[in-house]
């Protein structure tokens, strides 16, 4: 079957993922995650991009983006994958030995509104459902980690949100995701759709604004 056209218009949010080639490891030690992030704040000069929220987890990532223009996105994740994945392959002398990403990213656009909300929270909680921390806030490779412990240089790297983060954001990130929400949310990761409200789900057809 032909790949779904990918949605990639600027202005409107995404969260992207990427996972390693046969569910492998990519992140070894905390050497390997902090030279991600250095990527992450390289593509983030380079491509202007607007970073909401990140994790990056031992066999994959996820980012929530906030592209410009519509060539923004792919442009920043292209560019972050394959140079991670260069630095990654010459660094473990394993240049020849096939992708080290499974495919091509997963991107889904979403609705300004509670749905951002619901994917930060996803993506900040990730180490949590992998029972890898208690706390998102534990996780130092993420943006929950960056928001909360983080100093004002680190803090600089994410953007503000178009949808304002609860008040209580401590207490609104600890607190765990309803299982009604999961289920719509996963199935737009899986199928790559777009998450929100019926009516901002009418405005896409095919990938296409209408």
């Amino acid at each position: 079957m032909p790949r779904q056209p990918r949605i990639a218009l600027g202005g409107y949010v995404y969260h992207v993922l990427n996972r390693a080639n046969g569910r492998a490891r990519i992140f070894h030690t905390p050497e390997a995650y902090r030279e991600f992030e250095q990527l992450l704040c390289e593509a983030n000069e380079q491509f202007h991009m607007r970073i909401l929220a990140y994790t990056l987890m031992p066999n994959h990532w996820h980012l929530l983006l906030y592209p410009r223009e519509d060539t923004d996105m792919p442009d920043f994740v292209r560019w972050l994958s394959t140079t991670h994945a260069a630095k990654f392959r010459n660094k473990t002398k394993t240049v020849g030995e096939g992708h080290l990403y499974q495919g091509r990213y997963k991107s889904f656009v979403m609705d300004t509104d509670t749905h951002l909300l619901t994917v930060l929270k996803y993506i900040e909680r990730n180490p949590v459902r992998a029972k890898l921390v208690v706390h998102p806030e534990d996780w130092e490779w993420g943006s929950a980690y960056r928001r909360i412990c983080g100093t004002k240089k680190a803090q600089a790297l994410l953007a503000v949100s178009p949808t304002p983060l609860p008040h209580h954001y401590r207490a609104w990130i600890n607190g765990a995701e309803k299982s009604e929400e999961l289920d719509e949310l996963r199935k737009s990761v899986n199928k790559g759709i777009p998450f929100g409200a019926e009516e901002f789900l009418y405005r896409f057809d095919r990938g296409k604004k209408k």
